[in-house]
C-alpha cells in the first residue's frame, strides 16, 4: 500500500470540520460511507484553476490549503480523490489509486482515454474492497462508497448504482460503474472528461421506470502519484480538454444536483426533473457560484466565454 499523502492530525481535524463529519474516526465501512457522503455534499467540483491557465497542485499541503482551509473552493477529480485517499489512509484504511475511462457519451469504451481517477479502498477486517470516488461530480456519481461486487444493485443516499463486467482485450477484468436514471433523465448533462454528450456506451438495459447508464470503466491495475501528475497536467493544459476551455462546476446536495457547463446552468432533481437556463452576465455567474455552489471565484477568472 503506497503512502499517497502525508496528512497530520491537524490536517485531519480541519478536513472533518470542512465536511461536517462528527461521527467515529474508525476504519470501518460505516465511517467510509459517511465520510464519502459528507465530502460529496460539502466540497464542490470545479475547474477554475485550469480555466485561468493554472495546473492544480496535487501536493498534500496544497490540497489542504485549497479544498479544506480555503473554505470556499473545490477541485476536479484528481484533487478530490487524492485528498480523500490521504484522509482514508490517515484513518487506517488501505487505498489503491485507479484510473478509469469515462464512457458517458462514448460509442465504445475504447474511444476514451484513462483520464479519470477513482479509488479502491480496503477496510480492515472486511474481505470486500470498496469503490470510492468523490471526484466524479455528475448526477450519476457515487454518493457513498460501494463494495466491489458485480451485478448487485446498491442504494447510496438516494441514488442507485451497480457494477458489471464488460468484455475487453486486456488481461484484467473490466469493471463498469452504472447509474440508474429515472424517466426524464437522459444523461446528456455530461460527466467529467466529456461534458454534454450522449452515446451508445452510455446506456445499458432498460429497467422498468428508467435505464442503467454506464458512467466509467476501469480495471484494478494500481496507479501511482507520478502517473496522476502527468494526467493532471495533460487535462489542465491541453487546449482540447473541456476543463481548460470553459467553466465546469458541479455540486450535489440532498435534494438536487447543480451543473454549470459554460453558460448553461442545469438543475437536476432525484425524480428526473431538469431545469435549465443560460447565464449571460459575468456578474450573475459569479453570484450563482457564490450563492448556489459555495465557491469564491478567484480574481481575474472569466467564467463566460
Amino acid at each position: 500500500m503506497p503512502e499517497t499523502t502525508a496528512f497530520g492530525p491537524d490536517d485531519l481535524d480541519s478536513y472533518l470540520r470542512r465536511i461536517g463529519w462528527e461521527g467515529e474516526r474508525r476504519a470501518d465501512a460505516a465511517t467510509l460511507r459517511g465520510v464519502h457522503l459528507a465530502h460529496t455534499r460539502a466540497i464542490p467540483f470545479e475547474n477554475l484553476d485550469p480555466l485561468r491557465g493554472t495546473v492544480p497542485s496535487l501536493v498534500p499541503a496544497d490540497l489542504i490549503a485549497k479544498l479544506v482551509r480555503g473554505g470556499r473552493r473545490g477541485g476536479y477529480c484528481y484533487e478530490h480523490n487524492m485528498l480523500l485517499a490521504g484522509v482514508l489512509e490517515a484513518l487506517g484504511f488501505g487505498v489503491t489509486l485507479l484510473t478509469a475511462r469515462v464512457v458517458v457519451g462514448a460509442q465504445r469504451v475504447e474511444d476514451r482515454p484513462r483520464t479519470h481517477m477513482t479509488l479502491l479502498v480496503e477496510v480492515p477486517g472486511d474481505p470486500r474492497p470498496y469503490l470510492a470516488d468523490v471526484g466524479f461530480g455528475a448526477p450519476g456519481a457515487l454518493l457513498e462508497a460501494v463494495p466491489l461486487t458485480a451485478d448487485v444493485e446498491f442504494h447510496d443516499a438516494g441514488r442507485r448504482h451497480r457494477l458489471v463486467h464488460a468484455p475487453h482485450r486486456g488481461p484484467l477484468e473490466l469493471w463498469v460503474l452504472q447509474a440508474h436514471a429515472a424517466s426524464g433523465e437522459n444523461g446528456e448533462n455530461g460527466a467529467p472528461g466529456e461534458p454534454g454528450t450522449s452515446g451508445a456506451a452510455g446506456t445499458s438495459k432498460t429497467s422498468g421506470e428508467g435505464v442503467w447508464q454506464a458512467q466509467y470503466a476501469f480495471t484494478l491495475e494500481p496507479f501511482e502519484r507520478p502517473d496522476f501528475e502527468v494526467i493532471n497536467w495533460h487535462i489542465a493544459t491541453n487546449p482540447r480538454s473541456p476543463f481548460s476551455s470553459r467553466a465546469y462546476v458541479q455540486r450535489s446536495t440532498a435534494d438536487r444536483h447543480l451543473l454549470l457547463n459554460g453558460p448553461l446552468l442545469t438543475e437536476t432533481h432525484p425524480d428526473g426533473t431538469v431545469k435549465q437556463r443560460e447565464l449571460t452576465d459575468e456578474t450573475e455567474a459569479r453570484r450563482v457560484l457564490d450563492e448556489e455552489f459555495g465557491i469564491a471565484v478567484p480574481d481575474g477568472t472569466r467564467l463566460l466565454a
